[in-house]
């Protein structure tokens, strides 16, 4: 049965970069999809009584001043599917791979409506990053908002790759939306994602630097689109945007070409209102619509380490947390560099596991107590207190703990052993390089002798007194071997022993506790 579509037609009155002016229209919608020849697409952005702003997102033929613009009462939608695992799209979801086009299942808008507070649950359960110091100190449940903030060069993207890279096993399908990166960059995600089979349960949208300014604007809302499409299946997703400042970019260079009023920084008024209305999109549901998620890690580039930056500070209001990477830690080689100071998960601790929630109520004091004590130390010439050589001997054992190897997420039942050891001091009699090894090797070890404790460990979740002693006993026996594996003759102190001696010496030497 034929159906009958309403289309009316304008004429292009002028062309402004990336913007056309249309005349002629008689009803708009903001986000209405127009017809330029053959291919060319485009989607309104603003209008009054006369004119028409349009935004082209698809150029296949030049416009010039006086072509025809054919307009029809449907929003401008994107295709999504179960096909796009897998896949690499750019925002018009054209495959960008090399694999043959893309079979969609449905049809989604891209400018929607967040889901309404009714239609959501509280959050229930957590988001395993596998990234040691965010899931002990800053954890993150499904559903969640937590931005990512740092300079170029500081791991932003990594802590995004590593989230992904420790979702094979838990059923979340991971989503990289790439905005304005350069196309060498994007290159080494997708080797990553090669090398670790990644792509059996994500997909990227990318709209590199080279994309024209639609694009880049578009493509975190066909991210998030695609997203819904899984989420109202009930599925759990995670998006990592890279990076938002990329798409306030664009959207200040679109918002100039319609000639709208410059504020602050020379961004609109509106950008606020752009980022909210994606921000709440993400969302945990309850048990009546699926029970899905979407959880969001957004990125913002900063400059110099200044937090009150226009786009950055508007988007810390928004999220339910920031996790601020420092450029003196990095140096430091304290990776991925965390600043604890000015890091904070809002919501995230619900709904950690009770078993890392005891063993690290006390780790973040701890560490910037131990920071602050560095930097005194190093002005002070004379010796340090008892009380501060041990608080000095705690924190140094506890920023090993706290680093970690890119592309190398700990499981959660890892993590567990690992800050129980540190917690009861049995790191204590291991030398530094035992240490490193302890932590990559725990968790195979505890499977080796005893596998029913790693089961029971998943499942409670918690430190019970069975869960205690077993662990106590797994540890224990793992730091004796460790101890008769060494070599007898070999001293501490060419080891690198992070003993009472050893810590001892590295504290209060001239170099202010360097080693």
């Amino acid at each position: 049965m034929n159906t009958l579509k309403y289309t009316e037609e304008g004429i292009v009155r002028c062309i402004r970069g990336c913007i056309v002016i249309v005349r002629g229209f008689q009803r708009c919608i903001n986000g209405q999809l127009i017809r330029f020849g053959y291919g060319t697409e485009g989607i309104i952005l603003g209008f009054d009584e006369e004119e028409a702003q349009i935004l082209i997102v698809r150029e296949e033929e030049k416009i010039k001043t006086g072509d025809k613009a054919v307009a029809s009462l449907e929003p401008f939608n994107t295709p999504v599917g179960d096909k796009f695992i897998g896949r690499i799209v750019n925002p018009l979801c054209e495959p960008l791979d090399g694999l043959g086009p893309l079979k969609n299942d449905a049809m989604y808008p891209i400018f929607i409506d967040a889901p309404s507070i009714l239609t959501r649950d509280p959050l229930c359960k957590t988001l395993e990053t596998g990234i040691k110091v965010i899931d002990a100190m800053i954890p993150v449940g499904l559903g969640q908002r937590e931005l990512i903030l740092g300079d170029k060069m500081t791991g932003k993207t990594t802590i995004i790759t590593d989230t992904i890279l420790n979702q094979k096993h838990t059923g979340v399908i991971c989503i990289f939306c790439a905005i304005g990166k350069a196309r060498s960059a994007l290159a080494k995600v997708v080797q990553l994602f090669q090398d670790h089979e990644v792509f059996n349960y994500s997909l990227i949208v990318a709209a590199n630097a080279n994309a024209p300014p639609g694009q880049q604007y578009l493509a975190p809302y066909v991210a998030c689109s695609i997203a819904e499409y899984f989420m109202h299946k009930g599925q759990n997703v995670f998006i990592g945007f890279d990076d938002f400042t990329k798409h306030a970019w664009s959207y200040r260079e679109i918002s100039l070409l319609l000639g709208r009023p410059p504020g602050r920084d020379s961004y609109p008024g509106d950008i606020f209102y752009l980022h909210s209305k994606m921000i709440e999109r993400a969302a945990y549901m309850d048990k009546a619509h699926g029970n899905g998620s979407i959880t969001f890690f957004p990125i913002v580039e900063i400059l110099e380490g200044d937090l009150t930056g226009y786009i950055s500070s508007n988007l810390v209001s928004m999220t339910d947390g920031q996790i601020y990477l420092s450029t003196p830690l990095f140096g430091e080689g304290q990776k991925p560099a965390v600043d604890l100071g000015l890091s904070v998960s809002r919501v995230g601790s619900k709904v950690q596991w009770k078993a890392i929630k005891k063993l690290s109520g006390s780790l973040r004091l701890e560490y910037v107590q131990y920071k602050e004590l560095m930097r005194i130390s190093k002005l002070k010439t004379s010796g340090q207190s008892e009380e501060a050589q041990q608080q000095l001997k705690g924190g140094e054992i506890l920023s090993e703990i706290l680093k970690q190897d890119k592309d190398s997420p700990v499981p959660l039942a890892a993590q567990v052993m690992i800050l129980y050891a540190l917690k009861k001091k049995l790191l204590y009699e291991l030398m530094i390089p035992e240490v490193k090894e302890f932590q990559l090797s725990i968790l195979d070890y505890a499977q080796k002798v005893d596998p029913d404790f790693v089961v029971m460990l998943k499942e409670k979740r918690d430190l019970t007194e069975e869960i205690e002693s077993r662990m106590t006993a797994i540890l224990t026996q793992y730091v004796k071997e460790a101890q008769e594996k060494r070599p007898k003759d070999e001293e501490e102190e060419e080891s690198g022993f992070v003993g009472v001696d050893a810590l001892d010496q590295a504290t209060s030497g001239k170099d202010g506790g360097k080693k």
